[in-house]
Parts: C-alpha cells; structure tokens; sequence
C-alpha cells in the first residue's frame, strides 16, 4: 500500500505530512509524532473556549459548502436535555474528490483526535463516523485505529482519563451519492432511506435520532487538533489572499495532467501554478482547456478563467465557480466538453433520490437532451432548453444535487457553445446513438 506522491516544495504540509508513513497509522508512531496533545489540551479547557479557538482560526467546511466550523459548533445547545451527537462526514463520494479517504488511509488517529475534540466542544457523547461502503482499505485502518484509542483509554467513559465520556463508531455506508449530504446521512445512520430532509429544523436542534446533532467533514475535522497546538492565529497565517480563508487546502487533482495525485496548498494558491507547476501541466503538444475546480457539481472555467483564479473560497466565486470539495478536473484540448456534460448529468440522474420533481425530472431530462446533441440529432432550441431546464432546477429543492447537475451543464453551454453547435450542424461526427 504505497503513497506515489512526493511533496513539491511549494505544498505546505500540515494534514498530509506523514502521508505515506505506515508507523504514523499507529497509536504509538501517533503519539511520537505529537498525536492527541491537542486533545489533552482541549480537555483541559471549557467547552465554549475550544469553539472561540476554531472561530477565531476561521476554519471552513472542507467538505463543499465551506461554512465556518466553529460558528457551526456553536450553534448546538449550551444547555443540555438531550444527548448530543457529532457525525463525521466521511462519506466522499464526489466526482473527482479524492483526499479524505488518504487522511483514513494514513492518518486515523488524527481523524479521531478531531472527532474527539469536536465533540468536547459540542458536549457530545457519540460519534459516527460515517465511511463510504467502498473504501475497504481505510475502514480497516480506521477500525485498527480505533481498536487501539479505547485500549489506550483515549476513548470512553473517561476519555484520557478526564470526567468527559465519548464513545465513537465507524458506520459503514452502502455507496449512494446522496448520503454525502448531511441530513441523509443522519437518516441512513438511523437506517431509513437516505434521503435529505426538509429544514427546519435543522440538526442542531433535530439531528440523528431526533437529538442536536453537528456534522463535520473528515478534513475539517482533521484540521482541528492542529489549530488547537499551534493557534488560531498560525491557522489564520497560512492564507496568501483573503483573510476570510484560512488555513491549507487538500486539492485532489485528476484528468488531463501529467502528475494527478493531493497536493496540500495554502489558501490563496494560484490555480495556475497548481496546474502547471505542481501537477506538471498538459501532455506534450496538448493545452489546456477547462477546470471544473470543486468536484463535477460546480460551474466549469474555460482555460482564461482558470489561469486568473485564486485557490479560496472568494477567489473561486469571484471566477464564476466554487472551491467546493476541491476535486479538480483538468480538461485538455482533446476534451469533448458536451461528452463531458453528460456524462456528469448522467451521474447525478443515477444518484437523485427522486424526491424533489425537480431534480428527479430536471437531471433525466438534461440527460436525455444532451444524450439527442450528441447524437446528432439535436437543434438549436435544445441549447436555450438546456439553460431553462437549468433555471427550473436550481436553487428549488430539498438539497443542491438538482444544482450540481445544473450548474456544470449551464456554465459549459455558455462557455462551449461552438461545441454543442457543432454536433447541431453536423459538423461533428455523433458520439453516441440516441436511444
């Protein structure tokens, strides 16, 4: 079980500094290289001063929406009459998304130091950390891992000997798309159908099993232990732009570039020197073309676009995308960026949970209709239909895959048009059959 990518110089390693280091999986190789100081440290503290320590380091969500985790935190009630919960988003099943399962695969114990640190903060006994079905290899490790926490009495009724009890517990997923989003993930938890719920109210107040409930992605959390040794004002010192956005950045890079892998940058990172200097740019004789930055679920950036954006939060809005999960798909000029689109729309039409008419109806009709350009069949009107089938899906339903689907496609029309025209005229040989 190797780890094929050397650090560049220009990657700033925090989370991914003993990637590849099979003892740092341990408890003891853990505890050599520092692990769970930041935990006795927490414990140590109120409750409430370890959420001021990770409001005042400005840490975001790492998963997607990059809301700041300490004002997520605290959000949970101070008093409690109910048990409280954490879940760790560990699920990772974006498109293009590749970086929380190699903290799993390498790093479990700073996993579970975070965890357990969140849930000091937010008064919670429990923990799920809830892992796609498919990674295999790295609920293995994490289960190692945590076999290890409670026979070390990191974990318990006593968690490092202090009067705190958290008790954790991996659950597996069984591979939907939609249990990536929070509110299905609590109901897959509790072992209904994962589908997201309607809010309010939101799981602060109601979350699993009807109780406060916070959920948090495995980066985030990973993250935490380190703000709690080093300050937040270090964690707020690693941003080369925006003082809005703190801290490095997993970004797990694939598609047309000769080195693909996780690179670890700080926020602010030039796009364009990620793409050609740390992942070595196109294939000999090719160029680039596109980047969809955040996974396949946000607005693509055609090649000017990419090469002026700023890795952060802001910099990517300011783009016209996100910085999302940070999956990045690099496309070069070889792409057929309207195969692409459909295959992306085909994607999310598979993984809709079929509750909202619009995003059930919207991403099979999306598909259908770039299913027809392509195959040579399409007219001018399907273009216009597209972008108004689009409108119609977004921002109208319980969770955003209606908008994942839709924001990809739109952007890719207005930005490729040409190509989508090409296969209208017939200038372009059809690339599928219609069926």
């Amino acid at each position: 079980m190797g780890y094929p990518h050397k650090p560049h110089p220009r990657e700033t390693l925090v989370l991914s500094e003993h990637f590849g280091d099979s003892d740092a999986r341990t408890y003891d190789g853990w505890v050599k290289r520092g692990g769970y100081r930041a935990l006795e440290q927490a414990l140590g503290m109120e409750p409430q001063a370890v959420i001021d320590e990770v409001k005042a380091s400005g840490l975001r969500g790492r998963g997607g929406a990059g809301f700041p985790a300490g004002v997520k935190w605290d959000f949970m009630p101070k008093q409690k009459s109910k048990r409280h919960y954490l879940c760790c988003n560990a699920d990772e099943s974006e498109p293009g998304t590749f970086k929380d399962r190699e903290i799993m695969r390498w790093t479990p114990h700073a996993l579970i130091e975070g965890c357990a640190i969140a849930a000091h903060a937010i008064r919670a006994e429990v923990v799920y950390v809830y892992i796609r079905g498919e990674f295999t290899e790295a609920i293995a490790v994490m289960q190692q891992a945590l076999d290890e926490a409670y026979a070390k009495g990191v974990l318990g009724r006593k968690a490092l000997g202090s009067g705190t009890s958290i008790d954790m517990y991996i659950h597996r997923g069984a591979g939907a798309y939609i249990c990536g989003e929070e509110t299905a993930l609590m109901n897959s938890i509790e072992g209904k159908r994962g589908n997201p719920r309607i809010r309010p109210p939101f799981p602060a107040a109601v979350g699993v099993f009807g109780m406060p409930t916070t959920i948090n992605n495995v980066e985030t959390l990973g993250s935490v232990p380190h703000i709690m040794t080093r300050g937040a004002e270090w964690y707020k010192s690693l941003s080369l732009s925006s003082p809005k956005s703190t801290g490095t950045k997993l970004m797990s890079v694939c598609g047309h570039v000769a080195r693909p892998g996780n690179f670890e940058i700080t926020m602010g990172f030039p796009m364009k020197d990620l793409i050609y200097d740390l992942c070595g740019g196109m294939s000999p004789g090719r160029t680039l073309k596109a980047v969809i930055p955040g996974g396949s679920s946000v607005p693509v950036l055609d090649r000017e676009e990419a090469e002026n954006c700023v890795l952060d939060y802001e910099g990517c809005v300011a783009a016209g995308t996100m910085l999302g999960s940070g999956g990045m798909i690099v496309f070069d000029d070889t792409a057929d960026m309207v195969y692409q689109m459909m295959r992306i729309a085909k994607f999310y039409a598979h993984e809709s949970c079929a509750q909202c008419t619009q995003c059930r109806e919207g991403t099979a009709w999306t598909v259908r209709i770039l299913q027809k350009i392509l195959s040579g069949r399409g007219e001018m009107q399907d273009l216009d239909l597209l972008l108004d089938v689009g409108e119609m899906m977004t921002g109208k339903t319980i969770c955003v895959l209606s908008d994942s689907c839709a924001a990809p496609v739109g952007s890719a029309v207005q930005k490729f048009r040409g190509e989508f025209e090409a296969y209208i005229k017939g200038a372009r040989q059809p690339a599928v059959a219609l069926v």
